[in-house]
């Protein structure tokens, strides 16, 4: 059975709380037909309200996420829909058990070639290092405070799955991607959780994946935004599911922000206006 299927569907049945979210994070299992699966349960009702979105939507913006990384193809959002729970109308997605790491930045086995063209499987996606320089397959973000007085350099991998999630994350204009939000899964999947706090109309976007900035798009994620440029098009089914989750305004904004990207062939840079990285950042 389709796992979104199951999800919208299956019996909800509360198993415990996320206490570390700032919003209400239910662990749950949902059964449906003989089939079960552990999913996340985040009740709208336990939303807490944001000065710069309006209140109750972000669990519409979770599932317009999950949408959108769906049209690309890329699968990085787990199975997402939003339905009916024991706490009302929420967010209900497909739990991700992460795999543990195995590599990082010292050239350990596992890490990419350098070129973004390889995936690091079960490596370490972050890490903070000494020195200036990020090191072979690394890509630099910034330096961070370690406290005494010291400072290290933040570096995340070079890895095709990343770059991929820095795209959609400019594409869906994510004001929040911490490390804690990727998870590592079993067979070299990369998924992406966390998606509440997007597809604002005024540019929020706010990530640890600044690696690539300004750097040109490689030719297949340009292929994608084409392709995704138009599936956004008026009439279309994916524009239409969306009008049902996100403001006709925001739908126009994430528009031109493919286009954007298509026009500039780069990844996009940090405004200046806006705190580039989120904090904390894991």
């Amino acid at each position: 059975m389709p796992a979104a299927e199951l999800l919208a569907l299956g019996e909800l049945t509360v198993r415990g709380r996320v206490r570390e979210a700032s919003n209400a994070v239910l662990y749950c299992t949902v059964e449906y037909e003989g089939h079960s699966a552990p999913c996340v349960y985040k009740p709208v009702a336990g939303e807490r309200p944001l000065w710069d979105f309006p209140d109750g939507t972000l669990a519409q913006r979770e599932v317009a996420a999950y949408e959108i990384s769906e049209a690309t193809g890329w699968g990085l959002v787990p199975p997402t829909v939003l339905r009916d729970g024991p706490y009302g109308q929420g967010m209900c997605q497909l739990w991700v058990e992460v795999e543990t790491a195995t590599g990082g930045p010292d050239g350990a086995d596992g890490g990419p070639n350098g070129d973004g063209s390889e995936e690091t499987g079960g490596a370490e996606l972050l890490a903070l290092v000494e020195g200036g320089e990020p090191g072979p397959g690394w890509k630099a973000v910034g330096f961070a405070e370690v406290g005494e007085g010291r400072t290290a350099l933040l570096v995340h991998a070079d890895d095709v799955r990343l770059r991929r999630l820095a795209v959609l994350d400019a594409v869906i204009n994510n004001g929040d991607r911490k490390g804690g939000h990727l998870l590592p899964a079993a067979g070299g999947r990369l998924y992406a959780i966390d998606h509440g706090v997007t597809f604002n109309a005024d540019d929020k976007l706010r990530t640890l994946l600044w690696g690539w900035a300004g750097e040109p798009l490689p030719d297949d994620v340009l292929e994608v935004l084409r392709g995704l440029a138009g599936r956004l098009a008026d009439g279309g089914p994916l524009s239409a599911r969306l009008a049902e989750l996100i403001t006709g305004a925001e739908i126009e904004a994430l528009r031109a922000r493919v286009a954007a990207l298509l026009r500039t062939g780069r990844h996009p840079e940090p405004s200046g206006q806006w705190p580039a990285i989120p904090w904390p950042p894991v």
